[in-house]
């Protein structure tokens, strides 16, 4: 979409990629979003890492995902297979995608973070090991909640998370943060200017930020990428 640049009332820096339809709705009120993605993330790709997913693939267990990037990675080695899992899971998307892969049965919990899905893991009592696909930067507090409860957690590094840096010439009036990982590799070149806003997609982002600057910092009403774009939007876009 052509943005006149004459109309804009303010230029906004999100640092992963977001729907074309989000940018529409920006650019619609006058705001335009430039994507600047601050990491990348590549699936492991080894035999031992195949190995392991298809020695998981063949139990009857019960498997956690926090990310589509888990979730895709897993499903390039499972092919046809359809494997006996109770699976929980983090996020609409990542919910999403495993409906799509292992089915809405397979679905016996679900959570908005880390550790609102350990607690519901806890409280339902239905597993005594876990199987735990995630990344190279995952989170601590889910496994360490599970281990502390007598859970077993066998982790799975399916994919890898790379910091990717860029030196920004543009002065934004706020910039959307969405993983810690994203957070340190932004401001490893970069600082935030005195009054631009921080926008953080949760609690450990917002944590994140805070080790870098004072900045305000503002919430996403839904952990969702395009919700953190919104509230943005609705926030520097015309009234």
């Amino acid at each position: 979409m052509e943005i006149d640049q004459n109309n804009i009332s303010a230029r906004i820096l999100s640092t992963a990629p977001l729907d074309e339809s989000v940018i529409e709705l920006a650019a619609e009120q006058g705001v335009r979003i430039d994507s600047i993605p601050f990491i990348s993330v590549e699936p492991i790709r080894t035999a031992e890492v195949a190995e392991e997913i298809e020695a998981a693939l063949q139990l009857r267990t019960t498997v956690i995902f926090t990310s589509v990037n888990a979730v895709e990675a897993v499903a390039e080695i499972m092919q046809d297979q359809q494997p006996e899992w109770q699976i929980y899971c983090i996020g609409q998307k990542t919910k999403d995608l495993v409906e799509k892969y292992f089915g809405q049965d397979a679905i016996i919990g679900t959570a908005d973070y880390g550790v609102q899905l350990a607690d519901r893991i806890i409280e339902d009592e239905l597993a005594e090991e876990v199987v735990f696909f995630c990344g190279s930067m995952r989170r601590p507090e889910l496994p360490d909640m599970l281990f502390a409860a007598g859970i077993l957690v066998t982790e799975v590094m399916v994919y890898e998370t790379i910091p990717v840096t860029h030196q920004l010439k543009e002065n934004y009036a706020a910039v959307l943060f969405y993983s810690p990982s994203a957070v340190n590799s932004f401001f490893e070149k970069n600082k935030l200017p005195e009054h631009a806003l921080a926008f953080a997609i949760g609690d450990t982002t917002a944590t994140a930020i805070r080790k870098y600057c004072q900045n305000k910092i503002i919430l996403a009403d839904q952990p969702r990428k395009e919700a953190l774009a919104e509230k943005a939007i609705e926030i520097f876009g015309r009234k």
